[in-house]
């Protein structure tokens, strides 16, 4: 991913933070140099001083066969974005995008079954949290598990390369900052709406 300097996200608490509250991502493989994707929720594991990205597809869909012949699988996770009118710098200029990414490189495995009901669980708990009845692993009954076992290929990904972008507008005067923070204010829709408050919050945490 290009990433002008003014954007980059080094910062890898911060990185694995977003992808966190953004967790349904795109994996990207190829397929005799042909390009398939599958969007799904994925998971964000820890072992040691290694990361690995969590998750599972239908058993139908091919994609986790090119688990194997795939050296490098993408990862890719995108948070909020917004469009920029030029009309709101106090100079001449042409629109943008705000928006924030993340790309994560790494080797795809397939998951034993011990392994895929560990992620389940979790993926489980965590989106069923906050629910009035939580529907989680060990409520659910046996003979449905099982079933449903067989439908799915579980897959973790070893973290090896990560690119990060945070395009909030770094590089405009603080004049021309606070103005599209109003503006996005203003616009009257989610996406402008979280792209300034994320933009209020970097300002505050930048004074």
């Amino acid at each position: 991913m290009y990433i002008p300097k003014y954007y980059k996200v080094k910062n890898v608490d911060e990185i694995w933070g977003f992808v966190q509250r953004n967790s349904f991502g795109t994996i990207v493989t190829t397929e005799q140099g042909k390009p398939i994707a599958t969007h799904l929720p994925m998971g964000l594991n820890k072992k040691g001083d290694d990361y690995y990205i969590t998750g599972h597809m239908a058993y139908g869909n091919p994609q986790w066969k090119t688990f194997e012949t795939c050296e490098d699988v993408l990862v890719m996770f995108q948070g909020s974005n917004a469009y920029i009118s030029s009309s709101w710098y106090g100079h001449e200029e042409v629109p943008t995008w705000n928006y924030q990414a993340v790309h994560v490189y790494g080797n795809a495995s397939i998951l034993e079954k011990d392994e895929l009901i560990e992620e389940l669980t979790i993926m489980l708990e965590k989106y069923e949290e906050n629910r009035e009845n939580p529907v989680l692993w060990d409520k659910l009954s046996p003979h449905l598990l099982e079933s449903e076992l067989k439908g799915i290929v579980g897959f973790k990904i070893k973290v090896g390369e990560i690119q990060a972008a945070d395009k909030l507008s770094q590089n405009r005067n603080e004049t021309d900052y606070i103005n599209i923070i109003e503006k996005l204010q203003n616009e009257g829709n989610p996406n402008s709406k979280q792209m300034a408050e994320l933009m209020e919050k970097r300002l505050k945490n930048h004074i």
